[in-house]
């Protein structure tokens, strides 16, 4: 129990480290929450400090959520820690306790998740990610259609019910925090791959 506990405290403090706001005050950028789109995540740090920036930021954010479910794995937890680890860094990333509960919207931090709890599901939602993108361009419809067929996609590959039960609510918190995206999305303004409007 201890253990399983400490997995959890770890995971969501891995989670709460901004590596949005770390990189852009390293690199002397403005803050990302006060920039752009305001989210502190890789798609508002290449806005405001291109690539470099953002692939820093990017890998970042997804290894904090891979991470911590590999530590839990590496001490021997059985699925539902790892489900609830796995959860835990993703809520740190969304709600991080060192940046007064402010973060980012989740996708790189549940993409690294996936990887940690199955990399069938994470390639799963990969290629999902690769197909609406091409079709529609639209990077963030991608992820939330990628993201939407995860849980689908843990039960079709036959893995423990607990990772479906934890990637359900991270689809729900998804969601909510795209959902000024879905708006434009519906609306038909949403930012298409390629172009350099606001996302």
């Amino acid at each position: 129990m201890t253990s399983a506990l400490l997995c959890l405290v770890f995971a969501y403090l891995c989670g709460s480290v901004s590596t949005a706001i770390l990189v852009c005050r390293l690199m002397g950028l403005p803050d990302p929450r006060s920039e752009g789109s305001r989210n502190p995540g890789a798609t508002n740090v290449l806005r405001i400090g291109g690539r470099k920036a953002a692939a820093i930021t990017l890998a970042g954010d997804f290894l904090k959520g891979l991470i911590p479910v590999l530590v839990a794995r590496a001490f021997g937890q059985g699925p539902e820690v790892l489900a609830a680890t796995a959860f835990a860094a993703f809520l740190g990333h969304l709600y991080p306790v060192f940046f007064g509960f402010q973060g980012g919207k989740g996708v790189a931090t549940a993409l690294g998740v996936m990887v940690g709890l199955s990399w069938q599901v994470a390639l799963a939602a990969l290629a999902t990610w690769l197909v609406i993108a091409r079709v529609w361009k639209i990077s963030s419809l991608a992820a939330l259609g990628a993201a939407t067929l995860s849980p689908l996609y843990a039960l079709l590959f036959g893995l423990p019910g607990a990772y479906a039960l934890a990637l359900l609510p991270m689809v729900a918190l998804l969601l909510w925090r795209h959902r000024e995206n879905i708006r434009r999305i519906r609306a038909g303004t949403e930012s298409r791959i390629g172009d350099k409007k606001k996302a």
